[in-house]
């Protein structure tokens, strides 16, 4: 039931190596070197491994065929996926070496396989166990559970039934998963706890975690150093919520001209913190630059001048006068309290420069203490700068889909990080391989305005190759950063994406190359779908109104998997807020399948046909990478749990068990004439679909 798909190798040792999601992704880049060439051989990797993380600023291509060629004299020589896996895990310890061991050094997925050592840090695990003490402690599920000792290993027994995560996301950012979703009954069988590690992990997705390197296998084990980084990632998304100027406008007064308040959107929020120190520390008097959460803060001395400034009335000159930074640290920490910051780090820890503490720390300050004037002159200019709800919305979509695909680079805002050119370049080159030529581009920071120019206009090039409608678009458009042509571009991207992924399960199964997934072909099968599973409801076309209240969606998803659903908490959707119950539950049960999507129930209430498309591709992609046997499984309108053998049945590798229907999928052509259309018909035709470019590409330049 859930989206994770075990990869076995028969060699015990040589498993214990990777996670699942590194073996699977491995996996993939052997079958696609494999279908492109009949076979695998010594001479393939190199242009493969360079492109990995971690090895792309490790070695060139023509370092990693000479490491290669010392174990492998002959170059011809082919290669099963376990000497592919050896190959890769020799190359690793290679580059573990070149960067001296260091645990901070590049890695693959974001993360290092667990041939390299995974120390724990105490003191933050500790933080992280007060913090959930906390905020959860009157959870109705979790109290009974709480107080966690941060001494013994009860965070990670409890993390195992994946309840807490859920719990953790929907604390740091409210309303994400719809708790009717969750799985917390006393005694959870595995397959319960996989949905709720499948639930959290796309959730964790959706509020901009990185979480790549993690497989629900993994939190079902509940190692330790991926569920601390995971923790550590939504927690800091708790406390870091506030600082952007939609939730604080005060943070205008850390700029002067509205240059500086676009530079101020494009920041991450940890940057806007240390933006938010610095100004008060100028202010008072403090004459260093504070550039980091570590060492520019280990002697305390900016701690006590941000104190002294933002709370004299608790602080005072005996912080600063102490030459032992550990008695300041102290002293720092007792000022904090009085403001009623908890305490997520202790003396120790400030002195030895702790970065995920120290960022926790001052993020506190800033929620109970920002001292930040409220000027109604620049407040306004602040609303003013901010964007309309449903660009917003579609802003923060393509934001989380763009970092879910695991780029090398992280986007903080779509309009000012995509204007060089080079995220996207990265995201056609990951979703479309070799499609870029990267001796033409140009890597930040660009100093030369042209050189993004040349970026973006490659860009369109590889749009255009893809057959996107960009008639009359140029790449300076992107450069210029209008709004409406970027978010243009990236929802053909996004649909090209998810119409590929379809498109190769049916060419998977058919052992052939198929004809292009359309929009009709998806609308087709969820029709199908639903209408098989004895269910009344249809979808006329994805800007229907009546999809507003849920059921179609809710009945879908009951179709591709009976036990999904539970009807006793489904409304008639015939309120504004049954509308909303439903459309939060049906995200949130989306997600628990193992479909990645990044709409907001707002998308389903007012039928944003985009991200309608969106999340019934998803459903579709979903059900098709079924065994056939799951996928004809008879329906039942009641939520049931399978028993613990049903889970274990899930496991094992799928890469040709695709349901049946995948080669069944076609389209009449006399009864579609309008939907049956190729990508680029269909974004042309604005009118009509909705989906793409207006065809007077000129109004939309103007802002018309």
């Amino acid at each position: 039931m859930s989206g994770f798909v075990g990869v076995l190798v028969s060699d015990s040792w040589l498993q214990s190596q990777f996670t699942q999601v590194e073996l699977r992704t491995l996996k993939s880049k052997y079958v696609s070197v494999r279908t492109q060439s009949g076979r695998v051989t010594v001479g393939d990797l190199p242009p493969v491994f360079v492109k990995l993380k971690a090895f792309t600023e490790m070695f060139t291509e023509d370092e990693i065929k000479a490491i290669l060629g010392e174990s492998y004299k002959d170059m011809n020589g082919e290669l099963d996926f376990e000497s592919f896996l050896r190959a890769y895990l020799d190359l690793q310890s290679r580059a573990t070496a070149k960067s001296g061991g260091s645990k901070n050094s590049s890695s693959f997925l974001k993360a290092t396989t667990t041939t390299v050592h995974h120390s724990i840090n105490e003191s933050e695990k500790a933080s992280y166990v007060s913090h959930i003490n906390s905020y959860l402690a009157d959870d109705p599920f979790l109290k009974k559970y709480l107080p966690i000792d941060p001494s013994t290993n009860a965070l990670f027994d409890l993390a195992k039934g994946g309840v807490l995560l859920c719990k953790l996301i929907n604390l740091a950012v409210p309303g994400t998963i719809d708790e009717r979703a969750i799985n917390t009954k006393k005694v959870l069988n595995p397959w319960e706890k996989n949905e709720n590690h499948t639930l959290g992990l796309n959730s964790a997705k959706a509020i901009g975690c990185t979480v790549v390197n993690i497989g629900t296998q993994d939190l079902a084990e509940a190692r330790p150093h991926l569920l601390l980084g995971l923790i550590s990632q939504i927690i800091k998304i708790q406390l870091l919520a506030d600082l952007n100027l939609k939730k604080t406008p005060q943070l205008v007064e850390l700029v002067d001209d509205s240059k500086d308040v676009e530079e101020l959107l494009s920041l991450p929020p940890e940057k806007v913190l240390l933006k938010w120190m610095n100004f008060h520390l100028k202010k008072a008097g403090y004459e260093k630059q504070v550039t980091n959460f570590s060492s520019d803060v280990k002697d305390g001395e900016a701690y006590a001048y941000l104190l002294n400034a933002l709370a004299p009335e608790h602080s005072g000159p005996a912080a600063l006068d102490t030459k032992d930074p550990k008695k300041r640290a102290d002293m720092v920490l007792a000022h904090a309290e009085k403001l009623d910051c908890k305490r997520y780090l202790t003396p120790k820890d400030i002195v030895e420069g702790s970065p995920n503490l120290n960022l926790a720390f001052v993020a506190q300050i800033f929620q109970h203490r920002n001292g930040l004037t409220v000027d109604s002159k620049k407040m306004s200019f602040a609303v003013m700068m901010t964007d309309d709800a449903e660009t917003s919305r579609e802003e923060r979509c393509f934001r989380l889909w763009i970092n879910s695909l695991g780029i090398a680079s992280y986007v903080n805002n779509v309009f000012e990080d995509v204007r060089n050119g080079w995220i996207l370049l990265e995201v056609l080159d990951k979703v479309s391989p070799e499609s870029v030529n990267w001796k033409q581009a140009s890597k930040p920071p660009i100093k030369m305005p042209f050189r993004k120019v040349e970026n973006c206009n490659q860009v369109i090039g590889i749009g255009k190759q893809l057959r996107f409608s960009l008639v009359n678009v140029a790449g300076n458009d992107i450069v210029q950063g209008n709004k409406k042509l970027i978010l243009a571009f990236l929802w053909q991207l996004m649909r090209f994406t998810m119409l590929q992924l379809l498109k190769n399960l049916r060419s998977h199964s058919q052992g052939k190359e198929g004809k292009e997934i359309t929009d009709a072909d998806i609308l087709k099968w969820a029709n199908n779908k639903v209408k098989k599973a004895g269910r009344t409801s249809q979808m006329e076309s994805f800007k229907e109104k009546n999809l507003s209240n849920g059921i179609f969606f809710l009945e879908l998803l009951s179709a591709v998997e009976p036990r999904v659903v539970n009807w006793s908490v489904v409304t008639k959707g015939e309120t504004e807020e049954d509308k909303k119950l439903n459309a939060t539950y049906i995200i949130s049960v989306a997600r628990k399948l193992g479909c990645s999507i990044f709409l907001l129930p707002e998308d389903i209430i007012e039928v944003n046909q985009k991200m309608i498309l969106i999340l019934t591709a998803s459903i579709m992609y979903w059900s098709l990478q079924q065994p056939a046997e799951e996928s004809e499984s008879n329906p039942s309108e009641e939520s049931n749990t399978p028993d613990a053998s049903s889970a274990a049945s899930m496991d094992g590798d799928r890469e040709t068990a695709l349901a049946s229907e995948v080669s069944n999928l076609a389209v009449n052509d006399a009864a579609s004439d309008t939907a049956d259309t190729t990508p680029a018909q269909l974004v042309e035709n604005e009118e009509s679909s909705g989906f793409g470019i207006p065809k007077d590409i000129n109004r939309m330049k103007s802002g018309l």
